[in-house]
């Protein structure tokens, strides 16, 4: 089984470098009968990775010619860090860092409008959940657990913005806002990989009424 996804994966970057290919091209430069190929194929477009088009030539019967779809992207390697770091420097050297502490309040105030209705219901615990599995279906790597005490710990061991948070902090104010507003808990960072932590660390407790 992890032969054949090796298999694929190498299908997958060669159509990304070399263009559309036929199966007979594929199976050529792979060393591997066509038949197999197809197989290959078949999995992929099933998966909504790739797609086909007819080729004509000038002899012979037409033939189909794989091509990468939109989809396919997600898996490859991408440098949104390098490009969002970019833009936001030039975005403070242009209007300071006033500009960027709007932006993140901004984006604070979008993830918590975007993700209140799964909220909006369930005990603390319940929340917590979802949050975890929110943040992990985002490539955050989270595992939640329950402390005795009442209290809840949530740890990331993954960041995807790790070089943003690194050279803006408010990134990480705006991910412990919106997890507070989302909660309607009291959260507090106990570790934190931009300032030198193993991992991001979360302790969460019911909110004290004032």
């Amino acid at each position: 089984m992890q032969e054949a996804g090796s298999t694929r994966k190498q299908i997958m970057l060669m159509l990304k470098t070399d263009g559309p290919m036929t199966v007979s091209e594929i199976a050529q430069k792979l060393g591997v009968t066509e038949m197999a190929v197809r197989r290959h194929v078949g999995t992929l477009e099933r998966d909504g990775l790739v797609r086909s088009k007819l080729l004509r030539q000038s002899m012979g019967r037409p033939t189909s010619q794989y091509y990468l779809t939109e989809k396919s992207e997600d898996h490859f390697p991408k440098s949104y860090s390098s490009f969002t770091l970019e833009i936001l420097e030039e975005l403070e050297d242009s209007s300071g860092t006033g500009m960027i502490d709007r932006l993140f309040r901004s984006r604070e105030k979008r993830l918590t409008e975007q993700h209140r209705a799964m909220f909006e219901s369930g005990d603390l615990r319940e929340k917590v959940k979802k949050l975890a599995e929110l943040q992990d279906s985002k490539g955050y790597m989270v595992e939640w657990e329950e402390l005795p005490d009442g209290r809840f710990r949530l740890v990331e061991y993954n960041c995807p913005i790790a070089r943003v948070a690194n050279r803006y902090n408010q990134a990480c104010q705006c991910e412990i806002n919106w997890f507070r507003n989302l909660l309607d808990a009291d959260v507090e960072r106990t570790e934190c990989k931009a300032n030198g932590g193993r991992n991001c660390v979360y302790d969460i407790r019911p909110r004290k009424s004032s």
